[in-house]
């Protein structure tokens, strides 16, 4: 088999896992028990070792459709022939079915609908990133697979028999027969457990799409986009951590962000940064719970910060704070983009930018959830107190280079929302804070910014000090209400990065990079896509400056319609765009459905009524 087009992929999970199913029928990334636990099936990143789960028919002139059921993240693949037309439903059940029938399973039930079709199936786990040997047993109620640390029952009436390490079976299936397929984890060298009968698995899967389209309902977005909004809300749900809140900012690792090239990281973590914008995303369409669940998340790391007062950038969903870097040398990467790593490097480094995502995310949450905690307050106050101390730092930046550190403007402008928003927030609540030294300091780096993150030669906020290069990351000034959307050093700064690459800006029909690798020496060679999240920072931008400017309120409708165009046939965003248009990148990622729901709001929001 040859690697599928990451944007050939649909996710299934239960807030505690998730599967990528491609179009062909294969799973291909599968980690059990939770996101980052080593992987079961990896095929997409060893086509030959990764291992994969594969249900397909077998004639000749298939065509295949994949869509998911309405409002839920129940997933069916369509195969259609002139034999006739079948399907797959892939799902893993969460609620109430979780309960009642058991959790932690991965359910596929093929259908027949029209016709006949013959189908073959092909289960072969590699444990352990494939680096644990396993045994395969067959028995008269499906097989188990024994490994070292860990054991899988797949379950089902058709006949399997041993294949390698693995199992297959061939079988046909006429017009309305169904066959089942369940894997879970069992005992060592237990038996694969008991199918449900055709009543329960149908009591299953009603009770699995009833509490997706029950969460759903929850959405107060009305506007235009509705169901593209839903379906951003019904993946970041499912990159939740049921067990702690936490939202992964990938369920992926090593998809690479240039074929063949090193950019390849592992994204099943969470990110402080992301903190701002899942709040503010959340909470602005009526997900008031999913985000408190989060600010819980977020509360217990304030509550552990490190011995200077700082925090990590990155910890697990679970909290813990290693996450150190390891490559699997053993596998060859999505077609061939070595090196696959897991863990992540970076969870140790400086990046100042964080502490301003983190308070804002507090202040929103205070502001429209829940007024927060006296003892939440003594954590932040000294937070921002070590801000105040080391803001004139450099440090690795948002986009986490490996190219040295530097005076990011991004980083200086988060500090500034840092302080800014501690002092809001103190007196809202009246709490006690250093309130003269943090006015000293909020002010100072607002100055610095303006006078040392301004380059007059090329009449925008740059990269870092002393650089001639833009970066998206500074589209976000006004967002964060730093300058206002129509000032005039912000409007030449959208100019200047609203063009070409050639002529020094960096969108390329309507896609943004986030910054042109070319100038700026990061540490890592390649080349890399446009970054999805940066296309709808400039929608936002361009949005906010259209309020005094409907021309650009008209460009930012065009930039996101056109960017809804790069969306995979589910609705779902990789990190990265191509240059032919391909999904780039760990896939699908929450800060870029993130992204999209925010942008989605404001700019309806400004649009009004008008259509």
């Amino acid at each position: 088999m040859a690697y599928q087009p990451i944007e050939n992929y649909g996710i299934i999970g239960d807030m505690h896992t998730s599967a990528l199913v491609g179009t062909n029928g294969s799973i291909d990334w599968y980690c059990f028990p939770h996101f980052d636990s080593p992987s079961v099936f990896a095929a997409i990143l060893d086509d030959n070792k990764g291992g994969r789960f594969k249900i397909a028919p077998t004639c000749e002139g298939i065509t295949y459709k994949q869509f998911y059921w309405p409002e839920t993240n129940v997933l069916v693949t369509r195969f259609l022939s002139p034999d006739g037309v079948a399907e797959i439903v892939d799902y893993m059940p969460v609620g109430a079915a979780a309960r009642k029938f058991g959790c932690h399973k991965l359910v596929r039930r093929v259908n027949v609908l029209r016709g006949a079709m013959p189908y073959r199936i092909e289960c072969q786990p590699a444990f352990n990133y494939a680096r644990d040997e396993h045994k395969t047993e067959i028995s008269s109620g499906g097989a188990s697979f024994n490994s070292r640390s860990l054991s899988l029952g797949l379950s089902t009436r058709i006949p399997l028999k041993l294949r390698g390490n693995g199992v297959t079976a061939d079988f046909r299936l006429q017009e309305g027969q169904r066959a089942v397929f369940v894997l879970k984890q069992i005992e060592s060298g237990a038996a694969p457990g008991t199918l449900l009968s055709e009543e329960e698995a149908e009591e299953q899967f009603r009770m699995t799409v009833e509490y997706w389209r029950r969460w759903i309902s929850q959405c107060t977005y009305k506007g235009r986009w509705r169901e593209t909004v839903h379906r951003s809300a019904l993946v970041l749900k499912l990159l939740t951590y049921e067990a702690t809140g936490a939202i992964v900012a990938a369920p992926t690792c090593s998809l690479p962000e240039g074929v063949g090239g090193e950019r390849n990281w592992d994204y099943r973590y969470t990110w402080i940064r992301d903190a701002a914008f899942t709040i503010y995303g959340l909470m602005r369409i009526g997900f008031t719970e999913s985000a408190a669940q989060f600010m819980h998340w977020l509360e217990a790391r304030c509550h552990e910060l490190n011995p200077d007062g700082s925090l990590q950038i990155m910890y697990g969903i679970d909290g813990r704070h290693e996450l150190t870097e390891e490559t699997l040398d053993h596998l060859e990467g999505y077609k061939g983009s070595r090196p696959v790593r897991i863990g992540n490097g970076a969870y140790n480094q400086l990046q100042l930018d964080i502490y301003g995502e983190l308070m804002d995310s507090v202040y929103l949450y205070n502001k429209y959830g829940s007024p927060i905690s006296y003892d939440l307050w003594t954590h932040l106050r000294r937070l921002i107190n070590w801000v105040c101390d080391n803001w004139q730092k450099k440090d690795e930046g948002i986009w986490e280079v490996r190219g040295g550190q530097q005076h990011f403007v991004y980083s200086r402008l988060m500090c500034w929302v840092a302080v800014d928003r501690g002092l809001r927030l103190a007196d809202k609540r009246s709490f006690p804070a250093d309130r003269d030294r943090w006015l000293k300091v909020r002010d100072k780096i607002y100055e610095e910014i303006m006078a040392r993150g301004w380059n007059s030669k090329r009449q925008a906020f740059v990269q870092h000090y002393g650089s001639e290069s833009l970066d998206a990351s500074n589209l976000m000034m006004p967002l964060v209400f730093f300058l206002s959307p129509a000032d005039p050093r912000m409007l030449k700064t959208l100019d200047a990065t609203n063009q070409s690459p050639e002529k020094g800006g960096l969108v390329s029909n309507s896609l943004v990079y986030r910054y042109n690798a070319e100038q700026t020496p990061d540490g890592l060679a390649g080349e890399e896509g446009t970054f999805n999240i940066c296309t709808f920072w400039l929608v936002e931008a361009l949005t906010r400056a259209g309020r005094g400017d409907p021309k650009k309120l008209e460009q930012a409708r065009l930039m996101f319609e056109q960017m809804l165009g790069y969306a995979n046939h589910l609705g779902l965003y990789a990190e990265e765009t191509g240059r032919s248009g391909e999904a780039l990148g760990n896939f699908p990622q929450a800060f870029t459905h993130l992204a999209l729901i925010s942008s989605a709001f404001n700019l309806d929001k400004a649009l009004g009524k008008r259509d």
